[in-house]
């Protein structure tokens, strides 16, 4: 859906736009709950989805701070965020230290968050003015979301090296 969200947005046609992300991301949660609840998860599942749920997200971000929708800040803190995550993983692939990957109640909210903020800029856009006064705290609570979580993950990996190590 990221290709359509990209092509609504361009054509400045805001409510369509807001419709396809809200449908991707509806049906990405959907996806996962279904997954789990009919134990139908897969290796690959997880890590397509994972690629498929950052593109459409770091998409979004670059393309509504280009459009200057949402703060350039708060682009480069989600995408920041992502880089280090996918970095530390790297790491600990590369490390030989089994990993597991599950997300921590932070990491939900701050998806959360990140969709909201999206959804709120768009939905602004389409009807402008309707979302303008949510639209400064929801900034900042994302960013300051997106910051702990990631934090949280620095700090679960590098104790996922250090135990790692000490195993060796």
């Amino acid at each position: 859906m990221t290709p359509v969200f990209v092509i609504l947005l361009i054509r400045e046609s805001y409510l369509p736009c807001l419709a396809v992300f809200s449908a991707a991301a509806v049906t990405d949660g959907l996806d996962g709950f279904l997954a789990r609840t009919l134990n139908q998860r897969t290796t690959l599942g997880a890590y397509l989805d994972a690629i498929a749920d950052k593109l459409l997200l770091a998409t979004a971000y670059v393309s509504l701070a280009v459009l200057q929708m949402i703060p350039a800040w708060l682009a480069v803190v989600v995408i920041s965020r992502d880089v280090v995550i996918v970095l530390g993983v790297l790491v600990i692939a590369i490390s030989g230290v089994g990993l597991e990957i599950r997300p921590i109640i932070a990491s939900k909210l701050t998806t959360v968050a990140q969709l909201s903020s999206i959804g709120v800029a768009l939905l602004n856009r389409g009807v402008p003015g309707a979302a303008a006064w949510v639209m400064p705290p929801l900034f900042w609570l994302t960013a300051a979301l997106t910051t702990v979580s990631g934090l949280h993950y620095i700090f679960i990996g590098m104790g996922i090296l250090q135990h790692g190590m000490d195993g060796e």
